[in-house]
């Protein structure tokens, strides 16, 4: 089951807070629909699925979606939240390379059972672009290097490459259990220890 979802995670959620109830619960049930869909089948998933999953009809769905690609963006929103959450708090511990493989293994974890996220997260631009969240990120890599844990020359782009490779490798080869996940997590943080 999807975890909560909350009004930021979804660029509509404020438009619906004025709704009638029904159309609310309605709502709240796409979207949660959508999470555990487009994770299940990534972006091969279809608006019927979603409005099969959700129990209503493909209307429904369209009218707070007018499009596939506005919903595959809220699902998106939700995903890259968690993820500059986690990473936000990472950020925030004071020995950076546990904090770094701490967060490389949730990752991972997530991306074993998110088909979607790792779909999507190498194009998203909250994830990718000049933000907060990559800067903490790319923050917590120096740090690492800083405290002599990672290799002098260890940046972010190394840890993308990395995670980005198991990860388009494994999804390929049908792999979902989070063990192996972490495995090549791990892996790819001693690829670029001291």
């Amino acid at each position: 089951m999807s975890p909560a979802l909350s009004h930021e995670a979804d660029p509509a959620g404020a438009d619906w807070a004025d709704r009638r109830a029904d159309a609310r619960r309605n709502h709240e049930r796409i979207v949660a629909a959508a999470v555990e869909v487009f994770a299940e089948r990534g972006l091969e998933a279809t608006v019927p699925e979603v409005a099969a999953r959700a129990g209503v009809g493909k209307a429904t769905v369209y009218r707070s979606y007018p499009t596939k690609a506005d919903l595959v963006e809220a699902v998106a929103r939700h995903r890259i939240t968690w993820l500059i959450e986690r990473v936000d708090a990472a950020a925030r511990q004071p020995d950076a390379f546990e904090a770094l493989r701490s967060l490389l293994i949730d990752i991972a974890e997530r991306l074993a059972s998110d088909r979607f996220l790792v779909e999507v997260l190498p194009h998203d631009q909250r994830w990718n672009g000049q933000t907060r969240s990559t800067e903490q990120f790319a923050g917590l890599v120096a740090a690492a290097v800083e405290q002599g844990r990672l290799r002098p020359d260890a940046t972010l782009q190394d840890i993308r490459v990395l995670v980005g490779g198991y990860s388009r490798v494994l999804l390929d080869l049908g792999i979902r259990d989070p063990a192996q996940w972490r495995r090549y997590a791990a892996l790819a943080l001693d690829a670029l220890r001291t």
